[in-house]
């Protein structure tokens, strides 16, 4: 699936409204009603919106943006982000990497590292870095969600506990902003929380996109991590948290 400009922003403004209508949207892209009904069209076809007359609405709030249109939305933050996490992890070190997209870009960008031992609950992170001589996969066992190859469920929380490692690579769906960081899917967030527990260094992955959504479960707060590295934070009270608890704010944007 290929996700153009124009379809990410429209996505993105019927998540920020709840819906979006033919008539504003051919203003703001100063194209023909035509086009968007094309455009709106296309993307209810991939079961990205819900049409109704005059527009189109964006899904339930709690539900997930689909994977693939995910990993388009912010992709060039997010592999920014995946190279400034990868340079804070050494060779030979051990790590978590949990569910997301922005993690899967950290597990791109660790594979030139050598001597790593990664566990994981994250399906594509274990099948792209497999098959790399110099990196150990470990995967967690448990219920695997068709949508995005995560591994959640109580079997993936007993067998991250296993586990005491350097660092936990963790995204959120979205962060608040008192510090909260939030998700989707109850299971999921067992899993982060275990993980999080379970590391001695926790760096949170994740694009300002993440601070104009909102997700039913609590994962955690951001005062937990270690490290939060995003392309942009433009919320005084996420960077008045982050100063207060010590957690290092590495904006990839602004280097």
């Amino acid at each position: 699936m290929y996700l153009s400009p124009r379809h990410a922003e429209i996505i993105q403004m019927a998540k920020d409204h709840g819906r979006v209508l033919v008539d504003d949207l051919a203003t703001h892209f100063n194209v023909t009603p035509q086009t968007i009904r094309k455009d709106l069209n296309d993307l209810c076809d991939q079961r990205l919106l819900s049409r109704v007359h005059g527009g189109a609405l964006f899904p339930s709030g709690i539900e997930n943006m689909e994977y693939e249109a995910r990993r388009k939305i912010a992709a060039d933050e997010k592999e920014a982000i995946g190279q400034a996490a990868a340079r804070l992890i050494p060779d030979n070190a051990s790590l978590f990497i949990n569910i997301g997209t922005t993690t899967e870009a950290v597990s791109k960008a660790l594979l030139d590292h050598n001597g790593l031992m990664v566990i994981t609950n994250n399906i594509n992170v274990a099948n792209r870095m497999r098959i790399y001589p110099s990196i150990e996969v470990v995967i967690a066992g448990g219920v695997v969600r068709g949508s995005d190859g995560g591994v959640v469920g109580e079997a993936a929380v007993d067998f991250i506990r296993q586990f005491k490692v350097d660092y936990a690579v963790i995204g959120a769906s979205a962060i608040d902003h008192d510090g909260a960081l939030l998700d989707f899917d109850f299971r999921e967030v067992k899993v982060a929380q275990a993980i999080i527990a379970n590391a001695r260094h926790v760096i949170l992955v994740s694009d300002q996109t993440k601070f104009e959504r909102t997700a039913p479960v609590r994962i955690g707060h951001l005062s937990q991590v270690n490290t939060f590295i995003t392309d942009r934070c433009d919320i005084p009270s996420v960077r008045k948290i982050c100063q207060e608890a010590e957690v290092q704010l590495i904006e990839t944007s602004l280097g």
